[in-house]
């Protein structure tokens, strides 16, 4: 179900610093006119720790609204809270989302054996697809392989986004439950190298500004077109450094923002990138084609 570039979409706010529905609406269709594969709201890069539950459950009900059934809506529903997980998980099935992403427990520090508590407590309680996501450099929790195979015996728990940064975490997934779920990679610099371990797709940042390059990479390796989906990988890899030139979503808001996709506002603590990772940021934009160079 969930294959290909899925975007970790962003969030637009307006002037009001209200969640901006139509611009969520419009950016989830022009993600489908540019081939991304899946789209999910209200994860990391759409601030969703900063929704209220009620706007969080908006936004994933704009984002399935506006899809209407063309591309499947992977939803983030993770808390550090397992109660708060399961009811954000259970309103995102409500509202029609395909499947819930579940980040791990976060500023807790959960053991192992908490960690597959928390993530089996959420499977059943909640009749959907999930995937799990581990990123232990923003959440300072890391679900280890062994807990992984464990999890990956529940039925409905059909994917992990893995956001290690290491091809031997990811590997080592692979070799114990490859056959049970699917590897989705959580980091723009390993798509390719995933690809090639048996992962069937990605999460990405950098879809968010250059959602044709990455759905082609995909398109190309799933062709059988190594050659062409190295090129696109290679030729993508500035574009996946700016986008953590700063905090994400920092980056990813500037560039949308100066791409004339929304209004780039962030929600404090985020602030406004600094005026130094601004110039670089938009001397890569320009280089990829994505903005006009501006006049001296």
């Amino acid at each position: 179900m969930f294959r290909g570039s899925m975007v970790a979409l962003a969030t637009p706010f307006n002037d009001a610093g209200q969640v901006d529905e139509a611009t969520l609406a419009a950016l989830v269709a022009w993600h489908i006119a540019e081939g991304t594969h899946g789209i999910v709201p209200c994860g990391t890069t759409g601030e969703s720790a900063t929704l209220t539950h009620d706007e969080h459950c908006r936004v994933v009900a704009v984002a399935v609204e506006a899809a209407s059934g063309r591309v499947p809506i992977l939803a983030g529903t993770g808390s550090n809270s397992t109660s708060e997980a399961i009811e954000l998980t259970r309103q995102a099935k409500a509202a029609g989302a395909d499947g819930a992403l579940l980040i791990t427990p976060y500023y807790n520090k959960p053991t192992q054996a908490g960690l597959v508590a928390h993530f089996t407590a959420i499977a059943e309680a909640v009749d959907i697809p999930q995937m799990l996501y581990n990123v232990p450099s923003r959440t300072v929790a890391n679900l280890l392989p062994e807990s992984v195979a464990k999890l990956a015996r529940l039925a409905n728990i059909v994917a992990i986004k893995e956001a290690t940064g290491s091809m031997a975490v990811a590997g080592d997934i692979l070799h114990r439950c490859g056959d049970q779920l699917d590897v989705i990679s959580g980091d723009d610099f390993a798509n390719l190298g995933l690809l090639a371990m048996g992962a069937v797709g990605a999460i990405s940042v950098t879809a968010n500004v250059a959602p044709r390059q990455m759905a082609d990479m995909f398109n190309a390796w799933q062709s059988g077109d190594l050659d062409r989906a190295r090129a696109i990988h290679m030729s993508l890899i500035p574009l996946h450094e700016a986008m953590f030139f700063e905090t994400s979503p920092i980056p990813v808001k500037t560039a949308l923002g100066l791409m004339g996709k929304i209004n780039p506002n962030l929600r404090l603590p985020l602030s406004a990138i600094g005026s130094d990772a601004r110039q670089r940021l938009t001397s890569v934009l320009t280089t990829a084609g994505l903005v006009q160079e501006q006049p001296a």
